[in-house]
């Protein structure tokens, strides 16, 4: 038996989706339940962020979750599959108007997403001043705790109300199938069949 872990919401519902499209069976957690067991399949509900984790420490075999988080935690896994879904960007946010100006003396940014945050600025040899918020990081800019945000962006609709906008593009972000190291080894043919049945439906959509 195969465990998965899936993080609570839209993406979960997605996935299981495929599960539906792959085995003509119904996929869906019962209100409240954490655990799903199927005959080939235990899945488990949790928290995005924890996602990784479970995968990582092999609470889990395989799990679902977006490159932005994976970047950010850096925990070792491996990568087996973009599901083109969830698809998104990190970026920087200022308010409108401004520019991004990386020779200033003193940069302030606030975001909940530190580690890309500081590899994005190391990498450019800017010193800046990083600021960890864990949600309404668009009032940052507006009452001057930060000159900038770095955030997860959709739209751009919820930067661009508080008076914010889009001013560079970090990376690129989707949700990613992904196992554990010593899973892979342990359950490789189980691994493998559920990537490639699942690859399958992917390319299958991209056709459409």
């Amino acid at each position: 038996m195969l465990r998965v872990a899936l993080p609570k919401g839209r993406i979960a519902k997605e996935t299981l989706e495929i599960f539906e499209t792959i085995f003509g069976d119904s996929f869906a957690f019962d209100d409240r339940k954490l655990i799903l067991d199927t005959p080939n399949f235990r899945f488990l509900l949790v928290r995005n962020q924890d996602v990784a984790t479970y995968v990582f420490h092999q609470a889990a075999d395989i799990g679902v979750v977006g490159l932005d988080t994976l970047e950010e935690q850096g925990l070792d896994v491996i990568r087996l599959l973009d599901l083109k879904r969830g698809v998104c960007k990190v970026a920087i946010g200022m308010k409108k108007g401004e520019k991004l100006d990386l020779n200033k003396s003193e940069i302030k940014v606030a975001t909940k997403m530190v580690n890309i945050t500081k590899r994005y600025f190391e990498e450019r040899a800017v010193s800046v001043d990083i600021i960890k918020l864990y949600g309404s990081i668009e009032l940052a800019p507006l009452i001057g705790l930060a000159d900038m945000i770095v955030d997860v962006v959709e739209t751009g609709a919820t930067m661009e109300q508080n008076g914010l906008e889009v001013v560079e593009d970090i990376m690129r972000s989707s949700t990613y199938l992904i196992a554990n190291k010593n899973s892979y080894i342990a359950k490789k043919d189980e691994i493998l069949d559920i990537y490639k049945k699942i690859e399958t439906v992917i390319k299958a959509e991209q056709k459409e």
